[in-house]
């Protein structure tokens, strides 16, 4: 005759915990279900931090293409440009909960200005990264009539200049003025910064002959070098960039430290409802793999952007925010007010 063994206290316990388990995955598949259920149910809302017709609100208004078209709601892009970023974060801090607001914006907001300036958001927790939307570098623009062609020829030149050799970057104690500084140790040159207050004003001085050299951003340099007016010597950037081909990366020319790329991301208030996230996440990288979308990149110089997580995103930001802190100690930086 069979017995039956009555199941051990254990036993019933393991029991419990596994139907626990499996009500609690149902549960979540609910709840994030009921998160997106009806969102969005009107306009959603894209802040930038740059003018009209910049890089970011380029960026916004390409992505704001592809919401619309998959999320049936209209998508208005709005311009909170000022501070380096801060009232664009401010702005995403205040409205962002709800799931209709979310901001353009590069990665130096945030591993950048709060090292070279003082914040009021903390940008490891007051926002998230929830997708990116395209990769850039810097590139070292000199003066058409010096009389040299290429960066060992620029280094060359640099160093019969007793003095040393001013450079221009777009914002003291951001990455054009960083590059600069570590561009000048590498090679052992004598780079003197010159700040400006954006890269118009530096770019203007440089083709006027008052600035002989610039690290800035290749979305605005991309049209005075296809123009011939100031000439590339080398761009910052893991690899050659689409968009100027014939021009060598520092890390081919000897300089690996000068590679290291930036990134521009749509970014979420961190209480935005993950399954509102998630499926923003969705629609941005499909839309930003599109050949008309990529074909529109290329135009303004921008590299495609990586299908990155979240967290892999934060270590790139809190990484870069180390090594520019480090560098700009070590040439005695003190934070603006």
């Amino acid at each position: 005759m069979k017995t039956t063994r009555s199941a051990s206290p254990i036993d019933a316990l393991r029991r419990r915990l596994g139907l626990a388990v499996v009500a609690l995955a149902a549960g979540s598949a609910v709840t994030a279900q009921a998160q997106t259920e009806g969102w969005p149910s009107k306009p959603i809302r894209l802040i930038v931090t740059g003018p009209a017709g910049g890089t970011a609100d380029t960026l916004a208004r390409l992505l704001a293409e592809g919401l619309q078209q998959d999320l049936k709601q209209p998508v208005i892009v709005e311009s909170k440009a000022g501070a380096s970023g801060a009232l664009g974060i401010h702005e995403l801090k205040a409205s962002g909960k709800s799931g209709y607001t979310f901001l353009v914006i590069q990665d130096g907001a945030l591993s950048e200005a709060p090292v070279a300036q003082k914040v009021s958001y903390d940008p490891f927790n007051d926002l998230t990264p929830v997708a990116q939307l395209t990769r850039t570098g810097l590139v070292l623009v000199a003066n058409k009539n010096l009389p040299f062609q290429n960066l060992p020829e620029f280094i060359a030149y640099a160093k019969t200049q007793s003095d040393g050799v001013d450079f221009a970057s777009y914002a003291t104690g951001f990455k054009g003025h960083t590059s600069g500084m570590l561009f000048g140790q590498l090679a052992k040159i004598n780079m003197r910064h010159v700040g400006y207050k954006g890269s118009p004003p530096a770019l203007v001085d440089l083709m006027g002959g008052h600035v002989p050299v610039m690290f800035d951003g290749v979305t605005t340099s991309l049209p005075l070098i296809r123009g011939g007016k100031i000439r590339a010597l080398a761009a910052s950037y893991p690899t050659r960039l689409q968009a100027l081909p014939d021009v060598p990366t520092f890390k081919e020319l000897g300089y690996p430290q000068l590679s290291k790329p930036g990134w521009f991301a749509v970014w979420a208030h961190p209480q935005t409802p993950a399954a509102i996230q998630q499926k923003l996440r969705e629609v941005t990288l499909a839309h930003f793999r599109k050949e008309s979308v990529l074909k529109q990149l290329a135009t303004i110089g921008m590299e495609p952007g990586q299908p990155v997580t979240k967290a892999e995103m934060m270590a790139d930001l809190k990484d870069a925010s180390q090594k520019q802190a480090a560098l700009l100690k070590s040439i005695g930086y003190q934070p603006e007010n």
